[in-house]
């Protein structure tokens, strides 16, 4: 049965592939649509010259995907390598925890940091390099204190239930990963090095070159810290100042990008990332612990795309390789295998579609048992498009993961401009999903413990939402007002039977909050401008069905999830200085499930000054930034120190 099935999802697949090719040359003389527009944004090309059936391409940027064009009326945050510059010899999670309104539970800096989004836990969102899912399938989750922030020059957040799109994890939200290259634009190299408080040094140095056919850039990076910051020990008899000990930390890896056009209307890529973490893990307040963890991670993409006039084929192939050793006895391998191919293509410059298949084959090493999985997963989306203020999108995804069937993931989303005039517009934009998260490696087949029947975990959930953008004269404002519910039935969680832990579906979650971005700047007075940019989020997640009997946790909010988080970055700039001042608010977060013990709330303030300059071929940056200025003793995981008043330097030379 489970044969004949997979047999029937690669003839389909098979078939919507072949069907592709042979529409894109029966569409080659229609008006162009979006998703030839898409392309002509991308590479600047003039497509009154191209033959009936190619699409000549004089590329200034590597095409990358397309999935936003059917994300319609989902929240999205984009942040390019500028927003991100000052943290870029710093882990990601600490971008992610000060600039994004995310909220991320921290063991102490440069300790292991997972993401929680819209209440969820870190199992319930998806993590994508350049296309290739990084969670870990054995732990279900991403550490984001090993991901560099200067490896990616961009970071999408995508908010709310994605499995339609993106498949297996995104309950609460995705983030997406991405290096990018440009073509035509000669030799480059760039150095750069950031010198901070408690032993931080980190260092990088990337040579490119492009020309009209091939890009290829090559990056090495070296990030250290001692962590040796005083803090007040809450464990001990008058709550004495001491110094955080064993939490060293030393990061390196190589980062190579490659691209060539093959042809005017074909693209090759890969991408190649070595990252390497040896860490001392910060013990908890009271303890003594000497635990080491050294984190190795090994990922490759290769992409091949082809265009036609109003059709795309897209082929991806990569490995992801997660290596973990804890006190060099415990050792967990897991490798990820994956092939995929889409087309894109679309009808009338109305209809626009997107139809695959994805195959991943898994294989996990570790210290208790050994593994191998498949997953195969078929996905269509479309748009329907009547006019430039109007959109809707129905997306559809199912996934075969060793002969169990996940959850069937469909999700519907539209847009509205119903309101708009030469100085302001309003939109109002919807959706609802079904998502799903397949159980881990550890959950089916952990020894002793773990599961075979464990049934997948998967939700509803529906937002609401208004856009509002206004400009006039000197001032800009946009900003997005969101509503969202969730539920989340078949939610994994591990039990004492007897003497052994395993895990059962068992508990029922019910998120539902409110969230709200703004981006307003004005230009004043003799060139300066001020900018402002924030987030708030105030979420609920209640627990909505016992784990056990009498279970206090029933009704409350799960642990370590805020309900309240603040976050806002204003500047001043001229020419080439740009002064910046940015904050973060976090309510108290409960410690247990019965909702009985807290970690107080927390403010944290940081202030920074830039300034760019040339001389001759050379352009430089550089920055002083002053973190947590009032010295505010905090904690976000209970009796985890974070570190008080702390600078840095950071300078860059680009020739």
């Amino acid at each position: 049965m489970v044969g004949v099935s997979v047999k029937a999802i690669l003839s389909i697949a098979c078939a919507l592939l072949s069907m592709a090719a042979v529409h894109g040359r029966q569409l080659s003389e229609v008006l162009e649509t979006e998703t030839l527009r898409s392309h002509v944004a991308l590479y600047h090309e003039d497509s009154s010259s191209a033959k009936p059936d190619t699409l000549e391409l004089a590329a200034v940027q590597v095409w990358a995907g397309s999935w936003k064009k059917f994300a319609v009326g989902q929240r999205l945050l984009t942040y390019s390598k500028d927003d991100m510059q000052e943290f870029e010899g710093l882990a990601l999670a600490e971008f992610l925890q000060a600039r994004t309104g995310l909220f991320l539970r921290q063991n102490g800096p440069d300790m292991l940091a997972s993401l929680t989004m819209r209440g969820t836990s870190a199992g319930h969102n998806a993590v994508f390099w350049n296309g290739l899912p990084i969670n870990s399938p054995s732990l279900g989750q991403t550490d984001f204190s090993v991901l560099p922030t200067g490896g990616f020059e961009e970071v999408e957040v995508h908010f709310g239930g994605g499995a339609a799109l993106f498949g297996t994890d995104a309950i609460g939200g995705s983030l997406h990963l991405k290096t990018q290259l440009k073509f035509d634009q000669g030799h480059q190299a760039r150095a750069s090095s950031l010198v901070g408080s408690f032993g931080r040094w980190n260092w990088g140095a990337e040579y490119a070159f492009s020309n009209q056919h091939i890009a290829t850039r090559s990056k090495a990076y070296r990030n250290s810290a001692q962590n040796d910051f005083p803090f007040r020990d809450l464990s001990k008899p008058g709550t004495p100042i001491v110094n955080q000990p064993h939490a060293q930390v030393k990061q390196w890896g190589f980062l190579q990008d490659f691209a060539w056009k093959v042809r005017g209307n074909q693209q090759l890529g890969s991408a190649f990332w070595w990252n390497e973490t040896d860490r001392q893990i910060a013990p908890i307040m009271g303890s003594n612990t000497q635990d080491v963890q050294q984190d190795k991670s090994l990922r490759w993409a290769m992409d091949y795309t082809r265009f036609w006039a109003n059709t795309s084929l897209h082929v991806k192939t990569g490995w992801v390789r997660d290596d973990q050793t804890f006190n060099i006895a415990t050792r967990n391998l897991t490798d990820q295998l994956l092939g995929s191919a889409d087309v894109d293509w679309s009808l009338a410059s109305k209809l626009f579609f997107k139809s695959g298949i994805r195959h991943s084959h898994i294989i996990g090493k570790l210290s208790t048992y050994m593994a191998r999985e498949n997953r195969t997963e078929i996905y269509h989306a479309s748009r329907y498009q009547p006019n430039e203020r109007f959109s809707l999108s129905i997306n559809l995804r199912q996934l075969l993961y060793d002969g169990t069937w996940a959850p069937f993931a469909p999700s519907l989303g539209f847009e509205w401009a119903f309101w708009k005039t030469e100085t302001q517009g309003l939109t109002g934009l919807g959706s609802v999903s079904r998502a799903f998260k397949v159980p881990t490696l550890n959950d089916r087949f952990w020894v002793p413990g773990g599961n075979p029947d464990i049934l997948p975990e998967e939700s509803w959930s529906g937002e609401f939402g208004l856009a509002h953008r206004f400009s006039k004269n000197k001032t800009t404002l946009s900003q997005t007002f969101t509503r969202f519910r969730m539920s989340v039935d078949n939610w994994i969680i591990w039990l004492p039977k007897g003497n052994i832990w395993s895990p059962e579906n068992i508990r029922a979650v019910q998120n539902d909050g409110f969230e709200y971005h703004a981006h307003f700047e004005q230009i004043l007075k003799r060139d300066w401008k001020f900018e402002f940019s924030g987030n708030y989020a105030w979420t609920r997640a209640l627990q909505t069905a016992a784990a056990t009997e009498n279970d206090p946790g029933l009704g409350k909010q799960l642990p370590y999830t805020p309900e309240h988080k603040l976050q806002g970055l204003a500047s001043m700039s001229k020419g080439s200085l740009r002064i910046f001042a940015n904050q973060q608010w976090v309510s108290e977060r409960f410690v247990t499930t019965d909702n009985l013990s807290t970690v107080a709330p927390y403010y944290l303030l940081d202030l920074g000054l830039q300034s760019q300059w040339h001389w001759g071929p050379f352009a430089g940056q550089a920055g002083f930034q002053i973190n947590n200025l009032l010295d505010t003793e905090y904690q976000i995981m209970r009796l985890r120190a974070m570190s008080g008043r702390n600078y840095q330097f950071n300078l860059s030379i680009a020739l």
